[in-house]
């Protein structure tokens, strides 16, 4: 048990601490940088949307305001069988020969969505964004000035849980958001990111290939077919998209858990990943898989910490149980203040991510799918 609890104990660190840390040393002492500059290409702009009616007409407000020229910026928006009033707003913008609207009577799914919105696009760079994050203006124009870099083939925005005006919150699942995209700034430091941020990212039209049907994390799947051609896939943080930084618990979970399930999906969908075929095959199991295997190593931990009756190992199950009580007093909203209330958001955040990777594995294990919904 000694062993076991080492070996968790490593293998949680290496994910959390160990990676990161060998990805700084990379990106300070073999740094990979990117040739930016003006860039006039012409671009589409893809969304899926199924029963958005709270959110589409401000969505396409916002895209039409962006900082690009109209000329060159083509909008594509597929409604995958709307039942609400979505259809209706975007039949007011039908007319508008910057957008492109596509509706499908039936529900199909958001892959076969994006492949219908691919297939509308006539611009040379793809951008792909959804319905509810607001894009600063000037982002595209940011996007673009990194696909100036021939090697570049994919470049992801920045996802701001947060107000503009106000900033990104530095509570719950804004601080693992932050932790998440220093990450994929160091991956991209020393040279391509795993996935991009499904909110806004960028890719050159001549390298996507078809979605396969029911898939979960387009925006791993799609970078990921990008360095499988040989082209780097990049993270600007200049480039931004704002989202709310408390949609509910329970909405919050279930993404969680559509995520991680993505994760299961993707190896079955692209084997490739897992072998040595993948550019990026130590960063993928680093950064993708190794956190799926979290919540068994802690009960690992947990476990051999009550069963080895020394010293050091009870206080590590001291530990362990002060911080879970931490977490469950931050769920329970207990009044706090200070370093502890601190502590406690990260543990309670902590926590639910890894319940929500239990929940994913059981998933997998039965074969129960994740439906895409708005």
């Amino acid at each position: 048990m000694t062993f076991l609890f080492w070996l968790a104990a490593f293998l949680i660190f290496y994910t959390y601490l160990g990676y990161p840390g060998c990805l700084w040393l990379r990106a300070r002492f073999s740094p990979w940088p990117i040739l930016r500059g003006e860039n006039d290409a012409s671009v589409s702009i893809v969304m899926v949307v199924r029963n958005e009616e709270r959110w589409i007409e401000a969505k396409l407000r916002n895209l039409l305001e962006l900082e690009y020229p109209a000329g060159r910026c083509q909008l594509v928006v597929v409604s995958d069988g709307s039942t609400d009033a979505t259809e209706n707003i975007l039949r007011g913008y039908a007319q508008n020969p910057q957008v492109q609207v596509s509706m499908n009577q039936f529900s199909r799914g958001k892959a076969a969505g994006l492949n219908d919105a691919i297939d509308l696009a006539t611009g040379e760079i793809v951008v792909f964004t959804d319905v509810r994050q607001k894009i600063e203006p000037g982002a595209i124009r940011l996007l673009i000035e990194d696909l100036v870099d021939p090697e570049v083939g994919c470049v992801s925005g920045a996802l701001m849980l947060g107000v503009p005006n106000s900033g990104e919150t530095g509570k719950g699942m804004g601080l693992y958001w932050r932790f998440e995209k220093k990450i994929r700034e160091l991956e991209s430091e020393s040279g391509s990111v795993v996935g991009a941020t499904g909110a806004l990212y960028a890719v050159r039209r001549n390298l996507l290939t078809p979605v396969p049907a029911g898939t979960i994390l387009d925006d791993v799947y799609i970078p990921m077919q990008v360095v499988r051609q040989g082209k780097r896939v990049i993270f600007d943080s200049r480039a931004r998209a704002w989202d709310s930084p408390d949609l509910g618990g329970g909405l919050e979970f279930a993404r969680k858990v559509r995520t991680l399930s993505g994760n299961y999906q993707l190896v079955q969908l692209a084997p490739w990943l897992v072998s040595f075929r993948n550019p990026l095959f130590a960063r993928f199991v680093s950064h993708k898989l190794l956190r799926l295997a979290v919540p068994f190593e802690l009960a690992v931990m947990l476990l051999a910490s009550s069963v080895v009756s020394t010293p050091l190992f009870r206080t590590a199950l001291g530990l362990q149980l002060a911080f879970y009580g931490l977490a469950l007093a931050a769920l329970l909203r207990r009044p706090r203040l200070g370093l502890i209330a601190r502590v406690g958001d990260a543990a309670a955040t902590f926590l639910l991510l890894n319940t929500a990777a239990i929940v994913a594995f059981a998933n997998f294990v039965t074969g129960r799918k994740t439906a895409w919904s708005r």
